[in-house]
């Protein structure tokens, strides 16, 4: 479920921020329809079609229903046309470029500075995934490729952004492939969790926007002593200011969107 929430990520971006800088219709509802279905996958999986709360510490919350791996697989190969359609109706899309090329510029080492990650990172020529770097679950036993751009523009995030969606693609396919049969968990609910030592932890994920961090101490208890939880936007909105200077107000838009 990890690479289809990248996927997801990717897809509302495209939707609902991307197409705020230009209203092609016809790019919204070919995203909207597979936007749709994932979100279906979702409450599948974990009765919830945005918030999965899925994945949890130590694992996942419980095993996918039957037939689950049957529909993502037939709705990744139909997904990939969807990519295809997308990009044949913006990328040389000349109202598109002008409203991407040169938009929120922002160099290697103002990126570092910043604290930026993810795509807003990459995008400037960095080629920086956790999942590479520093791989967690299962990304160590698949392949795939980390786009990178040149010129730190939004037209080369959203570059980054349609390869990222094709490698999710990849990812999501050997994970298909790989998934040993039978169950994970135990089908009883009366088994009581093993007992909470006291820890602190500090966990960064990859995550579409960038890196999240989580930093967890324990005392013991059910509940946690402390949870301190860092998203990627933070950093990345503070550098809003330098990278919308000289554009105008409704370029902000595409810089928030990419």
């Amino acid at each position: 479920m990890l690479p289809m929430t990248s996927l997801l990520v990717n897809v509302k971006i495209g939707v609902f921020k991307g197409v705020s800088a230009e209203p092609l219709t016809s790019v919204h509802f070919c995203l909207f329809v597979s936007l749709l279905q994932m979100f279906e996958f979702y409450e599948r999986v974990s009765g919830a079609r945005m918030h999965a709360a899925y994945v949890r510490p130590g694992g996942v919350h419980q095993d996918m229903p039957l037939g689950l791996m049957d529909d993502i697989y037939e709705w990744c190969k139909n997904f990939s046309i969807r990519i295809d359609e997308v990009e044949e109706m913006l990328t040389n899309n000349r109202i598109w470029k002008n409203r991407t090329i040169g938009i929120g510029v922002i160099g290697a080492e103002e990126a570092l500075n910043y604290g930026f990650s993810g795509v807003m990172l990459r995008g400037s020529g960095i080629k920086w995934d956790l999942r590479k770097s520093q791989p967690y679950d299962k990304y160590d036993e698949v392949e795939f490729d980390i786009p990178i751009g040149s010129n730190g523009d939004c037209y080369d995030r959203y570059l980054c952004r349609i390869e990222e969606m094709r490698q999710s693609l990849r990812i999501m396919h050997q994970c298909l492939n790989k998934m040993p049969e039978g169950e994970i968990k135990v089908d009883d609910a009366k088994v009581a969790p093993p007992k909470r030592s006291e820890m602190k932890v500090t966990t960064e994920l990859h995550e579409l926007c960038g890196e999240f961090g989580v930093y967890l101490v324990s005392d013991g208890s059910s509940r946690p002593y402390r949870c301190k939880i860092k998203a990627p936007g933070f950093a990345h909105l503070a550098g809003l200011d330098k990278m919308s200077q000289g554009h105008m107000l409704a370029d902000v838009v595409a810089i928030i969107g990419k």
